[in-house]
Parts: C-alpha cells; structure tokens; sequence
C-alpha cells in the first residue's frame, strides 16, 4: 500500500516562516552568550528544554508509538548531519557578523541542485548552472579579493558554507522519512542525537583541557570550559530553548507537507532577519561588498527554486522517495 504525501502548502509556508523566525532568535542567543559559555553546552541546554516540548507535542500527535522506525540508521544519519550543520554555523558566529553568517548559509538551496545531480542523477540546465556559478561568485565577492589588506577572514566562510552543506543533505532526507514519520518524532531523534553528541563533547573536553584559548574565537567556543549559568542567562537560556522547539518542529513538519521546492523560497526571510538583529544588538551592518554578495547568493537561491517549479520538475526528497519505493 502506498503512503499518501501530505501536501498543505499553505500550512507549510506558515509553519516555515515561524521556525525560521524562532531560528533567528536562537541565533542571536547563542550569538550574544558566545563569550561566556562553551558552544556544546548551549546546545546541551537550549536541546533539554527543546526536549521536554518535543515530548508535549509527540504526545498531542499520537504518543510514543510515532517513535517506532524501520529505518533508524537514516534517522541518526540524519541526526548527526543536523548536529554538524549547526555545530560548524555557530562556530562561525563567534567570529562572523550574524548577517554574513546567515547569507553564506544560503547557499545551500545551490548545495541541494548539486546534491541532486550527482546523488540522484537529475538534469540541470544551463540557467540554474548559471546561477549556482553566481551564487559561489557572491560568496567570493563577500571577501573583498580586491582589498589587498585582506579582511583577515575569509577562511572562516568555510564554517558556514559546510553548514549549508550537510543542512542541504538533511533536507533531502526530511522529505523522504516525513512519509512515514512524525514531525514531532523526526524532532525527537534530532535532539537526541544533539544531547548524545553536546554530553560526548563534555566527557571528552568539558574541563577545557583541549581550548587552544581566545586567540583562536571558534576553537575557543567550542572547546573552553562548561560552567555554571550566571541567574540572569537561565531565562535566556529558557527562551532559547522554547525557540529551538519550535524551530525544529516547525522546519521538520513544513518540509514533511509540503514540496521543498514550495517551502524552501520561504527561507530566505531569515537572512532580513538575521541583518536586523545583528543591527539592533550588535551595532553591525554589512559592507557594500556583503551587501552585494547577498543579493547575489539570495538571487541565485531563488532562482533555482523558482525553475525547479516553473519545470514541474520532483524536488530531491521526492525523487529519493521514489528511487527507494
């Protein structure tokens, strides 16, 4: 018996407008505690309180009974590439303004027109590989290689560029297991697999014993020392948990009932987001070089999407879900 796909897109683009929203305020949380507390025990923290409502939500969906899975090693698979997306993104914030951090991320509806093409044997013409080169191009244009001082950073866009990545590999995953299981359940194996890895991280190096120090920022936040919370951060704490949530459910469900190719567009609203943060708590503002280099990535990103649609073509999740029926 085949399982029918959910396909509400309207619910869908709601449900991604606000997990993005919460995303961004998560970013800007983790962002402002960056100087205080080491990068795994914030997620080990933000991923218990996101836990407690996972669970709420999977009981409201139909119980424990949702976690039940044929395929569990997709499911840590997937898990362990959300962990490395988020790990390598917020690394980066420790160095990079939220907006650059942010646009370089978006690169990743270019990493999923690839992954397509040489995991799932797709056709991509010429306009869409012409709007990847320019997305790659507005990367580059964002390190200024005219500027002979160089702005002593260009080595850190990797971070958030192999966030784009492994995140572009998790959609495609999303899409294929949202057939049969829950957005809640999908949730829940994330935050495990995010526990597993934040409490390995304290086992391994939570004393500090491998912080090479503050002369190196994104080594410096993901290996110093865990401590103890200061009173006044549990509230922040509080609040990024509750938006870590939110933010995965709403991501997971949206993708699970609604084409990424619908969904995906939708996205792009956190770059603003981000900007507009990083503006009002951090006093930063991109340079005319960002600045361009953004409208390049943003315009090539939609780009895609919108030809993907206006072909008719599958989106990568589905096409995967049809090689494996």
């Amino acid at each position: 018996m085949t399982t029918l796909r959910e396909n509400r897109a309207g619910l869908g683009i709601a449900l991604i407008c606000i997990g993005i929203f919460a995303i961004s305020v998560n970013d800007l949380l983790i962002k402002s505690l960056s100087d205080n507390y080491p990068l795994h025990q914030l997620v080990f923290t933000r991923t218990s309180i996101a836990l407690v409502l996972s669970i709420v939500i999977l009981q409201i969906e139909g119980g424990a009974r949702l976690l039940k899975t044929n395929r569990p090693w997709m499911h840590l698979t997937r898990g362990l590439m959300l962990v490395g997306a988020n790990m390598t993104f917020f690394a980066s914030l420790a160095v990079l303004p939220l907006g650059v951090t942010t646009a370089l991320f978006f690169v990743a509806p270019l990493f999923i027109t690839l992954l397509s093409v040489v995991f799932l044997g797709e056709k991509v013409g010429p306009l869409r590989i012409g709007a990847i080169v320019a997305g790659f191009l507005g990367v580059a244009v964002m390190q200024e290689p005219w500027n002979s001082d160089g702005n002593g950073i260009g080595w850190l866009f990797i971070l958030p560029m192999t966030a784009a990545a492994l995140y572009a590999s998790m959609v495609v995953m999303t899409r294929a297991l949202g057939v049969t299981s829950s957005a809640a359940a999908m949730t829940i194996y994330n935050q495990a697999t995010f526990l597993g890895v934040s409490a390995l991280f304290f086992i391994l190096a939570g004393q500090g014993q491998y912080d090479p120090g503050a002369d190196t920022p994104s080594l410096h936040f993901l290996l110093r020392a865990w401590v103890w919370p200061d009173p006044e951060d549990w509230t922040v704490l509080g609040i990024m948990g509750i938006a870590n949530g939110v933010t995965a459910y709403c991501i997971n469900a949206a993708y699970k009932m609604a084409p990424s190719a619908t969904v995906a567009p939708f996205e792009y609203i956190g770059l603003p987001l981000a900007i507009f943060w990083g503006w009002l708590v951090f006093a930063e503002w991109p340079t005319p070089a960002v600045w361009t280099g953004c409208a390049m990535i943003l315009g090539a990103g939609l780009f895609v999407f919108l030809r993907e649609r206006q072909k008719n073509k599958p989106n990568p999740g589905k096409r995967y879900l049809s090689n494996k029926r």
